[in-house]
């Protein structure tokens, strides 16, 4: 069993095994896609930064929100196209807990991105004259860096613990690397108890995150009740953000009970689209919500088309 231990040094991932006949149409759909998310997060972010009148609390933190689906975007869509044009799916050991520390801290930035940009709706709307006091630079720059430091050392830990643990297998039954998948490969399931308790912690901050989030629409909704001007102003901004709220909770939701249940009931291809929906559909549908939905944002679209055209 130790000798087994110290030969693995790559994992092998068999998601693909079952839809190679396809590869060159998923490798085009794939590419297509990515360029897509590449192109939308993109032009967001660069609108947002060349504009000046967009230099305000709630599209700095769409900003941020977009470099963060590129972020996560870019663990997974590279090694992923590689994969469709190699006949051997591997990854290497470290390489492995890499793709696992961007793809999860992904997930977990745009959770806390979402209940940072709650709390911002909440205070334009509920407490409109303090909004420029409360969100101020340097709370608003302490607010994005809390957003992305929190997930990313949440994962850290989580990968350090797994990285102790002796594994007696290399076969990864994803498209991707998973850490509880890895966990699972241990050879003693005594050893992994720290992880499960450290994973329940990590589920328990981003439920945390969940309640405030539901906190803050319950005060908005009560504020925006007897208001005209405030059911506008929440129509506006916060429809947007409901939507990314919605479209994230779905898909981790989907990739969850694939995890748990999929190996039993769902045929592979299923699998494999239920595992990268949080990867696609969230970068994909983020800029294209707010792009379309945002005032502002929109305005400055049709303004640079107009002009180019004109």
């Amino acid at each position: 069993m130790m000798d087994n231990v110290s030969v693995i040094t790559i994992f092998y991932l068999s998601g693909l095994s079952e839809t190679m006949n396809y590869r060159s149409v998923l490798f085009s759909l794939t590419l297509v896609c990515y360029c897509v998310i590449l192109l939308v997060n993109i032009t967001l972010i660069v609108t947002i930064i060349l504009d000046k009148n967009l230099h305000e609390p709630m599209y700095i933190l769409l900003c941020a929100f977009c470099m963060n689906g590129l972020y996560g975007s870019t663990g997974f869509f590279p090694k992923f196209l590689w994969d469709l044009l190699s006949p051997v799916h591997v990854i290497s050991y470290s390489g492995c807990f890499l793709q696992v520390q961007v793809l999860y801290s992904f997930a977990g930035i745009d959770l806390s991105f979402l209940a940072v940009m709650a709390y911002d709706r909440y205070v334009a709307i509920c407490r409109p004259l303090q909004y420029h006091t409360i969100m101020s630079k340097q709370r608003l720059i302490k607010l994005v860096c809390f957003s992305w430091f929190i997930p990313f050392c949440l994962m850290v830990i989580n990968i350090c613990l797994t990285s102790r643990l002796k594994l007696c297998s290399p076969y990864i039954a994803r498209l991707f690397c998973v850490n509880w998948i890895i966990v699972t490969l241990a050879c003693f399931p005594a050893e992994t108890m720290v992880n499960s308790i450290f994973a329940y912690i990590t589920i328990i901050v981003y439920v945390s995150h969940g309640v405030f989030i539901v906190w803050s629409y319950v005060k908005l909704i009560r504020t925006c009740v007897n208001s005209v001007e405030k059911r506008a102003k929440f129509m506006q901004t916060c429809v947007p953000h409901l939507l990314s709220l919605i479209t994230l909770l779905l898909t981790l939701f989907f990739d969850f009970m694939n995890l748990r249940f999929g190996s039993k009931y769902l045929p592979q291809h299923l699998k494999n689209f239920a595992e990268i929906e949080f990867l696609v559909i969230p970068p994909v549908m983020n800029p294209l919500i707010y792009g379309f939905k945002l005032t502002k944002i929109r305005k400055r679209f049709l303004n640079v088309f107009t002009f180019k055209t004109s």
